[in-house]
């Protein structure tokens, strides 16, 4: 079954959203140390939270930026997980990011899709843009990822 298809099963139960993000962090268990939620996943978008909370401070008391890179990590790469072909497999290339603000609150992340994806038997290094908001609706950090999409062997 797909990520997405998962996701179209679970994610209107009560509870699917919570065993959806932790099934993907069973899959990929470095992003468990953020807890991340996912709030919406469909083709071309993701929206994944998480809380404030001791584990994701730094020296500070902000969430540390390297939590808001895993939260763009695996946005980014779970929306393009949904989004390309089946036929397609991808893998991120680089990661340019921009700290613009304290984070001081639960923070969410929204990956979109910076140009279409390759179609049949096309490869394409593909921009996803990542943008992480606190609870007022502020920008604090975002990311460009570079995704490498190519056809499965």
């Amino acid at each position: 079954m797909s990520t997405l298809d998962t996701w179209n099963r679970l994610a209107t139960r009560p509870g699917g959203k919570w065993l959806f993000s932790r099934m993907v962090c069973l899959k990929a268990p470095y992003f468990s140390s953020i807890r991340p939620t996912f709030v919406d996943l469909c083709p071309g978008r993701a929206e994944v939270t998480i809380k404030k909370r001791r584990a994701v401070f730094n020296h500070i008391g902000t969430v540390h930026a390297i939590a808001m890179c895993n939260m763009a990590e695996l946005a980014g790469g779970t929306m393009t997980d949904v989004s390309v072909p089946a036929t397609h497999r991808w893998i991120p290339r680089g990661m340019t990011v921009r700290y613009l603000l304290k984070a001081t609150t639960d923070l969410r992340a929204v990956a979109i899709p910076e140009s279409p994806f390759p179609g049949p038997g096309e490869s394409a290094d593909c921009p996803v843009r990542v943008e992480v908001t606190d609870a007022e609706g502020a920008l604090v950090f975002d990311a460009g990822i570079t995704m490498y999409v190519s056809p499965r062997r």
